[in-house]
């Protein structure tokens, strides 16, 4: 797992006080970067930079609740596994259901949610020798986190990555973040 960039990746100050914690969604999407992103001082780690067959992207974990507003975002490269910031982006909050999708299947993250309380509502993967049983109409809400990052990648800045530095891409991404949880959109 590299460097969690930035150290500061909570976007948790904008709580409302009507947020519903019912249930959290987590997920992760790709975002391409161009040739431009790449080059800043400290190298590509530094600036959750990924390289893969098809150039430059960067990963952006997400976790949001029920009604859709972001609770945590953390940046990676683009090759990082979901599962190895599923813990980073749980953080020990309390809700009663977390969904994820097939990335996040792990023994060891079902037992850490266990500990806590919390109920995985994660499909197993298909080579799993024991099949995991899960609340499929539970499951469906997963949707919205579907559709928050469909909102944002309808941002030019956010669906593609010009910035060499990841604080700055993360600036944007958190702009976004707050005039989502202002309802400007």
């Amino acid at each position: 797992m590299g460097k969690i960039w930035p150290t500061r990746q909570t976007v948790g100050l904008f709580k409302k006080k009507d947020a519903d914690h019912e249930y959290h969604s987590i997920d992760a999407t790709i975002v391409r970067a161009h040739q431009y992103a790449a080059g800043a001082l400290g190298g590509q780690d530094k600036e959750a930079l990924g390289r893969s067959r098809g150039g430059f992207s960067t990963k952006i974990h997400c976790k949001i609740d029920a009604l859709g507003y972001p609770l945590r975002i953390i940046l990676s490269g683009g090759e990082a596994a979901d599962i190895s910031y599923a813990e980073a982006l749980v953080n020990n909050e309390h809700c009663d259901y977390l969904l994820g999708d097939r990335g996040y299947d792990a023994d060891f993250f079902r037992a850490a949610l266990e500990r806590n309380k919390v109920t995985p509502v994660i499909p197993g993967r298909c080579n799993r020798l024991k099949n995991i049983s899960y609340d499929k109409a539970i499951y469906q809400e997963r949707n919205v986190i579907e559709r928050f990052f469909n909102r944002m990648k309808n941002f030019r800045r956010l669906a593609t990555r010009f910035d060499k530095r990841a604080c700055i891409f993360q600036a944007f991404l958190t702009l976004f973040c707050v005039f989502k949880w202002l309802d400007v959109f």
